[in-house]
């Protein structure tokens, strides 16, 4: 090919690029616009708010109670350790493990053959002491009747003073035979009485009615009790149990014999035992640095769900309020003193939630009394522990408000009367009814997809909020 027909062709090439070229940047400029005219009608467009709604909570007739928390574990009421008082080989078990016993039930047997001549041994000693007392009683009554003789002879001068002193002389020999005689045979009866006790030892016998928790021996094994008495097999008494809490020495100050507590168990699902605390011991136990009280409490286990080591999540009873009117703490803004009508009856009002209550001395003139409010037959008497009684004048009680909805859906703010409080809901002594909606808090609003003005302000669109 010539170099003029080449140049040709390579011109020929040049319109079709740049036509391709412009084509592109028309496409290009395209989607650029149609981009930006949809983040401006999405940015600029109607937004789908859902505004912020009261949280309405209807007032329940509930149980308040305040509590403090400890772990501890399942001991049985009764334990006893069964053990060897005699040594030999254990030669009959005749229980295991997780069997029931009754007391006086033969539990096990060891090889008696020794203790059985010994026995026969003390027996024939004695019946041999008893041959030899006969004997030697015989023998006194001889020494008697000589000695009455001589005595008469002598009365009568008819006997020598020597006759007369051997006479005497027989018969108090006879008498101190016959008490060596009569005190051996008590020897003899004694030794007999040990031998025949250990013998008995041989079959051991259960000293308590209850279950068999552990077997410490096993049949063949020969048991030295001559130091000490080797465990066999330990019985519990299973139908009553005792649990140990260990208590913080910061709650011990709030705790006290006889108050209620209850505790539930990692494998009783929600069931929940109760109890009254029984003792505290003086001595705490102190474990890296942590100083622990022992509080103990029984509890019945007669259908035996309860098991010896089970750990207990335990809470004493502090205070508690059963049967009231209660709202949820979050609803009440609790108020310096009471409505103007009500004068300064009111004291400061709680600090906090957790039962800590302000002091009242008793309902002014005007102030709502006890109960006023409460709708016929609704409440069902209250059962008040841990602070006085509602009615009592003493009793500490708090005023508060709350914004209730009425029928027509407005908000309404009363002050009421509250009692005892917890860390979520209060007791209500007086100002609502059973059913009445309270604002216990904000159901916050939300705007679906992103939120626009956010976004806005990021671009720095103006009419985004910073």
């Amino acid at each position: 090919m010539t170099s003029d027909s080449a140049n040709k062709t390579e011109d020929s090439f040049v319109p079709l690029r740049r036509k391709k070229s412009k084509k592109g940047l028309i496409g290009l400029f395209i989607i650029v616009l149609l981009a930006a005219g949809g983040s401006y009608y999405w940015l600029n467009g109607d937004e789908d708010v859902v505004e912020n709604q009261p949280l309405l909570t209807p007032v329940q007739v509930g149980d308040i109670e305040n509590t403090i928390a400890a772990t501890g574990s399942l001991k049985p009421f009764e334990t006893v350790e069964v053990g060897a008082q005699v040594t030999g080989q254990l030669l009959k078990l005749y229980v295991e493990a997780g069997d029931k016993v009754e007391e006086g039930q033969l539990l096990a047997e060891i090889y008696a053959s020794l203790q059985e001549q010994r026995v026969a041994s003390s027996r024939a000693n004695l019946e041999g002491q008893e041959a030899q007392l006969e004997s030697r009683l015989s023998a006194l009554q001889l020494a008697q009747a000589n000695a009455d003789r001589q005595r008469r002879l002598m009365a009568a001068d008819a006997t020598s003073q020597l006759d007369f002193d051997n006479a005497m002389n027989q018969l108090a020999a006879a008498e101190a035979n016959l008490t060596q005689a009569q005190r051996q045979v008590d020897q003899s009866r004694a030794n007999l009485d040990i031998e025949e006790q250990e013998l008995a030892f041989t079959r051991i016998a259960a000293p308590i009615s209850g279950t068999v928790v552990s077997v410490s021996m096993n049949e063949g094994r020969t048991l030295n009790a001559v130091q000490q008495a080797p465990t066999i097999l330990t019985i519990a008494d299973l139908t009553q149990m005792t649990v140990e809490a260990e208590i913080s020495e910061a709650d011990i100050s709030s705790l006290s014999n006889g108050m209620e507590v209850y505790f539930t168990t990692l494998g009783g699902g929600n069931r929940r035992w109760s109890s009254t605390l029984r003792q505290i011991l003086p001595q705490p136990t102190i474990t890296n640095n942590v100083v622990l009280y022992t509080g103990l409490f029984d509890i019945e286990n007669e259908d035996g769900a309860l098991l010896p080591e089970m750990t207990a999540q335990i809470y004493f009873v502090t205070s508690a309020a059963r049967n009231v009117l209660t709202v949820p703490i979050g609803a009440l803004t609790f108020l310096e003193g009471g409505p103007a009508s009500a004068g300064s009856g009111f004291n400061a009002a709680m600090a906090n939630a957790g039962g800590r209550r302000g002091s009242f001395n008793g309902p002014p003139p005007g102030a709502i009394a006890d109960g006023a409010n409460f709708p016929a037959g609704a409440l069902p008497a209250r059962n008040r522990q841990g602070g006085a009684t509602p009615n009592d004048r003493g009793a500490a009680t708090s005023m508060a408000s709350v914004q209730v909805q009425l029928n027509d859906g407005t908000l309404e703010t009363r002050e009421i009367i509250v009692g005892l409080t917890s860390r979520v809901s209060a007791e209500v002594m007086s100002g609502l009814q059973v059913g009445e909606l309270v604002v216990s808090g904000v159901i916050q609003g939300s705007v679906n997809g992103v939120d626009r003005d956010q976004l806005r302000s990021a671009l720095g669109i103006p009419g985004g909020r910073r």
